[in-house]
């Protein structure tokens, strides 16, 4: 089951990183039109949740660690609110349908909470690894510190 928890897993890191292609795809198609985001709209209604409910499901199953399980269920709470983002942005128009300032800066909080989706994914992604690959009994673990701009 760990093992299926980390495929799980990088099914749902690859279903994000799609989900930003799609978003893409749609913001550049020409002319827009009403199916202009159709597959970001699937992915991130349908897909997502789907596998997100997989990966709670095999990180149960694979007996990870309740706070991982947790984890592994806050993507779910997360599309939930990409969907209320994205309601509110697409609310504030003005009279004639157009995008006011306050729209887009909701519509900016759009693109940030699938950013923090993501690192979300790829943290439980990481745990999957480590617990379908533990260190050996009586190795430790040694982390170098990184040298960089400080």
């Amino acid at each position: 089951m760990r093992k299926a928890f980390v495929v799980v897993s990088t099914l749902l890191l690859v279903a994000f990183v799609l989900q930003f292609v799609f978003a893409a795809v749609g913001a550049f198609t020409k002319p827009a039109g009403e199916g202009t985001y159709v597959l970001h709209s699937v992915t991130g209604t349908v897909v997502i949740p789907v596998l997100t409910l997989l990966t709670v499901l095999f990180a149960a199953l694979a007996k990870a660690p309740g706070r991982l399980i947790g984890l592994a269920f806050l993507p779910l709470g997360l599309v939930v609110l990409q969907a209320l983002i994205a309601m509110l942005a697409n609310a504030s128009t003005d009279a004639a349908g157009v995008s006011t300032p306050f729209g887009l800066a909701i519509a900016g909080l759009h693109a940030l909470n699938g950013i923090i989706a993501v690192h979300v994914v790829v943290a439980v992604l990481q745990a999957a690894r480590k617990l379908a690959h533990p260190a050996p009994a009586g190795v430790t673990e040694v982390t170098v510190p990184q040298r960089g701009l400080a």
